[in-house]
């Protein structure tokens, strides 16, 4: 095995590229194999004690991206602190103008866009970025809404976009492929969301056809103490609950109430939307 030596001051907690700096005389190609270093892409290489995070996959990925381009959708989302947005092994999703000539491949998701309305994004960080605002249409487009969602649930709940800058960016894209997708999922979007699994969760069951749930809706105990469920449809008083400690007390309190775990959610979610669907019933019936 390769003996980790300390790594020259200039490479320290750096990404490069590895003929760069054999080039430069930093480093030989033989100490390029040393387990000091990390090697992320092809001739792009980390000091190994950098975090592997999606950050990371974004410094590399930089490198190797042409003028003008940026990284987009899930990726700059997690760049503007969304962590749930992306991880170290997801692709890292870029936008590039259409004669780049870079493609997609393992690692790196390509997308094309105009050289003019490149220009016209707001670009910002290092490596390079889309706003929040912008990167939440691209989301919207790009991914499955039940991961969509969750971004843009984080975005809004964060403070990091706004209703009116996502009206105005679908507004500007409305005649783009994907522009009535990214409306819907702004329209299903929730701030008061507290986690990818919740938004998840409300994804799933209104693509199952039940009614749109009210996020954390707050439900008065008969002591007087104010509990928020996960998930509610207060007219039916039926709320789900990723808790289960709380389920007594809605319970006391005259609400239908199902716990939803999440292996369940992940691998059994369309038998979720049954029982919850049936409980709605149930409530109806009161």
């Amino acid at each position: 095995m390769p003996v980790r030596t300390q790594p020259p001051d200039a490479l320290a907690w750096q990404v490069f590229r590895g003929s760069d700096v054999v080039r430069r005389g930093l480093l030989t190609a033989h100490q390029l194999r040393n387990s000091a270093w990390v090697r992320l892409r092809h001739d792009v290489y980390a000091d190994a004690r950098l975090d592997r995070d999606h950050t990371l996959a974004c410094r590399a990925a930089a490198l190797q991206l042409p003028a003008g381009a940026a990284v987009a959708g899930p990726s700059a989302a997690y760049l503007h602190g969304i962590g749930h947005a992306a991880d170290f092994d997801q692709a890292v999703h870029v936008l590039v103008p259409p004669r780049a000539g870079l493609r997609s491949q393992r690692g790196l998701q390509v997308h094309t866009e105009p050289p003019q309305s490149l220009a016209g994004l707001t670009i910002k960080g290092t490596p390079p970025h889309t706003d929040t605002a912008r990167a939440a249409w691209e989301s919207a487009v790009w991914l499955e809404p039940s991961r969509s969602v969750g971004i843009v649930d984080a975005l809004l709940g964060r403070g990091l976009t706004t209703r009116a800058a996502l009206d105005e960016v679908a507004a500007v894209n409305d005649d783009r492929p994907g522009g009535r997708r990214a409306r819907w999922v702004f329209g299903l979007a929730d701030p008061a969301a507290q986690s990818p699994d919740e938004s998840r969760l409300r994804v799933g069951l209104v693509l199952a056809g039940l009614p749109r749930p009210v996020a954390h809706h707050p439900v008065t105990l008969p002591g007087g103490a104010v509990l928020r469920p996960g998930l509610a449809w207060p007219e039916q008083r039926v709320a789900v609950e990723f808790d289960g400690q709380r389920l007594y007390p809605l319970a006391g309190a005259g609400w239908l109430v199902r716990h939803v775990t999440g292996r369940r959610l992940h691998q059994d979610l369309p038998a979720v939307a049954r029982e919850i669907g049936s409980v709605l019933l149930d409530g109806d019936r009161r």
